[in-house]
């Protein structure tokens, strides 16, 4: 049965945008609920405290969180390598840290998008040196053509194609973010032309 591609009708949408959605809210709901029951199994008596990643990973870490019985904590941290521009800048830098220590801590490092992976290698090595007991990775998704660093995910939501992707918590220019789902975002020729 053919379906009818989507396009999302946006306040934050400006002429010469347009989002196509990719996907649905369902989806991801049910997506993240089997992640959440994963990392309960794997670590069925364990304190765990999920790192979420400003500013991206917050609707995934929320709803990460609520489906994880257990005990579990949350602390963010905040790292930039976009600005304003839809590709990477390809140096990280750290702009917010945790507000305790990880050391002896199982740590779930919770993610929006796994992409060229230099963020998250970043993260890693970061965390690494602060002595976990355990250090895992959680991403919404996974964006396997653009890797450069190598480095992968412990659970991952959706596996997608190399597109400039928004909502649920991705961003363009600090639009879009509380879209429902995910959607792939279009700009006109013109507006692509600077953001190489």
């Amino acid at each position: 049965m053919a379906t009818k591609e989507k396009t999302v009708r946006s306040a934050h949408s400006r002429p010469g945008e347009k989002v196509k959605v990719l996907i649905t809210r369902d989806r991801i709901h049910r997506r993240i609920l089997e992640i959440a029951k994963q990392i309960r199994q794997d670590f069925p008596d364990e304190p765990l405290l999920l790192v979420g990643v400003l500013k991206g990973a917050v609707f995934f870490l929320s709803d990460l969180a609520r489906g994880i019985p257990g005990e579990v904590s949350l602390d963010f941290i905040a790292v930039s390598s976009y600005g304003k521009d839809t590709k990477t800048s390809g140096q990280v830098r750290l702009t917010k840290d945790l507000d305790a220590s990880i050391e002896g801590r199982t740590v779930i490092v919770v993610e929006d998008i796994l992409d060229t992976g230099m963020t998250l290698q970043y993260l890693l090595r970061v965390f690494e040196q602060r002595k976990p007991k355990r250090l895992r990775v959680a991403v919404l998704l996974d964006k396997p053509e653009r890797r450069i660093a190598a480095v992968q995910a412990d659970y991952v939501g959706f596996s997608i194609p190399n597109e400039f992707v928004v909502g649920f918590g991705l961003d363009y220019a600090e639009r879009y973010r509380n879209l429902q789902g995910v959607g792939v975002l279009s700009l006109k020729a013109q507006d692509k032309a600077g953001k190489s």
